[in-house]
């Protein structure tokens, strides 16, 4: 085809792109927004780098850094730090990200032109067709559909801030159950311990005939109950290290990781419930997503109505060669090509995107009214958890405490029986687990309030409404 036969097709192309003000791909995928963001919002809690790993050498360097993490007993900000560098779940939702920005990328393209020949010979005639098509429609909409993927892109940056702080909470929640299953088998060792001492004495005792067969039996059962309650402990301490493995995202050698025998003590004093309401609605990361997502719906829906008469516009130049009986003829032109809605005048486009869009706008409302009723749940749960965790350590346990040497000593008097006292050791050990698991339930509380105002916990968005009501102009 001669260059001057396609110049006037190709002349819309240079106002396409002025109009369209084409994006371009960013260095980082968009990681520079979620990464700050991330920080921002959990105000330091994170403790470590939000990085998206797309090089072996950035996958040698997080390596590397992950070693040096393991290499020592884990706290819960450097378990978070490792998960946010090692779990691929994470990554993927990275990659998501990335695929986002591709989108917005297209979407910000003009339409590819088709190029197509078609040649004729028979009966001593020669008919070559050359035709370069546009869609017009998809170029007309070039800028509303550009900005309706920005959006997209935008909600898509704050659903990777979700996901890492999801990460994040979920690390963190799983670091703390493990940690508290731990502790309880370390205690439970030692009573049962103390349980082994007491059936020995006592059967020790009955040889002497100063306890009777019922001492012995209560003795025996103490200990086996314990046996039993330390069995299950390990169990669940085994299930526990293994949740949290799957966060961390570690295997082979890395699975021997150390931890704590201990959860950490409780902390002096704890936040307030100033303004919970209004920092979850302003600073939750899926509201914020949702939002956006209405933003682009809301584009979306004025873009089908504006083109809901014309439904495919495609435009193209027509180029033809023929020669017959010596005699050769180029003939020119274009052709239009419009699909005309003769039996729904595109209401049905229309209905459907409005409809999606106030299925949209509900969903985000009901969300909304939730997101504020997490935040004064998760608060009150933070509240509680912190009292009742106060309240074993500073009175119940130090209570029994006494009360157990005021046993011992009455039992060494003769005041009170061995039933007395295995009942006492028994209510003992019951307060002291009770007191590990209000620890944890606090920590885990904690986390909980901090994924009501920031995100990060389980909830649905409108996310799965939006691709229906996204117009169409493809290539």
């Amino acid at each position: 085809m001669e260059a001057s036969s396609i110049r006037p097709a190709l002349a819309a192309l240079p106002l396409a792109l002025l109009l369209a003000g084409c994006a371009t791909f960013s260095p980082d995928s968009g990681m520079t927004l979620v990464a700050d963001e991330t920080i921002r919002s959990a105000a330091g809690e994170l403790g470590g780098n939000v990085v998206k790993i797309s090089s072996e050498e950035e996958a040698a360097l997080a390596g590397a850094r992950v070693a040096a993490l393991l290499s020592q007993p884990l706290t819960a900000r450097n378990a978070v730090q490792v998960a946010l560098l090692n779990n691929r779940g994470l990554q993927a939702e990275y990659n998501a990200l990335g695929i986002s920005e591709a989108a917005y990328v297209e979407a910000s393209l003009p339409p590819n032109p088709s190029f197509g020949v078609e040649r004729l010979n028979g009966g001593g005639e020669l008919d070559v067709e050359r035709r370069l098509v546009a869609n017009l429609l998809a170029l007309l909409t070039l800028p509303a559909r550009s900005e309706i993927a920005k959006s997209q892109f935008e909600a898509a940056q704050q659903r990777a801030i979700e996901a890492t702080l999801r990460t994040a909470a979920e690390t963190r929640r799983a670091y703390y159950q493990v940690v508290a299953s731990r502790q309880t088998v370390g205690f439970l060792e030692q009573a049962r311990l103390s349980a082994d001492a007491a059936a020995d004495l006592t059967r020790k005792l009955g040889e002497t005939g100063t306890a009777t067969k019922l001492d012995q039996a209560r003795a025996s059962a103490f200990y086996a109950e314990v046996s039993n309650e330390l069995a299950q402990a390990r169990m669940q301490a085994g299930t526990a290290r293994e949740a949290l493995t799957r966060k961390l995202g570690v295997w082979g050698a890395y699975v021997g990781y150390k931890l704590p025998g201990q959860l950490p003590a409780l902390p002096s004093r704890i936040r307030t419930a100033q303004q919970v309401e209004v920092d979850a609605v302003r600073r939750r990361t899926d509201l914020i997503a949702a939002r956006l997502e209405l933003d682009a719906m809301a584009k979306s829906l004025g873009l089908t109505e504006a083109t809901r008469f014309v439904s495919l516009l495609e435009g193209g130049y027509r180029g033809n060669y023929q020669r017959a009986d010596g005699e050769t003829l180029r003939p020119q032109g274009f052709e239009l090509e419009v699909q005309i809605p003769i039996f729904d005048f595109g209401e049905v486009n229309v209905r459907r995107a409005r409809e999606t869009y106030m299925q949209a706008v509900n969903l985000l409302m009901e969300k909304a009214v939730n997101v504020r009723s997490e935040a004064r749940a998760a608060y009150v749960t933070y509240r509680a958890s912190y009292d009742i965790a106060r309240q074993y350590q500073t009175k119940i346990l130090p209570l029994r405490k006494t009360i157990n040497e005021q046993a011992l000593l009455e039992y060494n008097g003769m005041l009170i029986d061995v039933f007395e006292l295995l009942t006492t050791a028994r209510e003992s050990i019951t307060s002291n687990v009770a007191a590990i698991g209000a620890r944890r339930d606090f920590f885990l509380a904690e986390v909980d309030f901090e994924t009501a105002i920031l995100g990060g916990g389980s909830g649905s968005g409108i996310g799965t409404v939006v691709a229906s009501a996204a117009p169409g102009g493809g290539d």
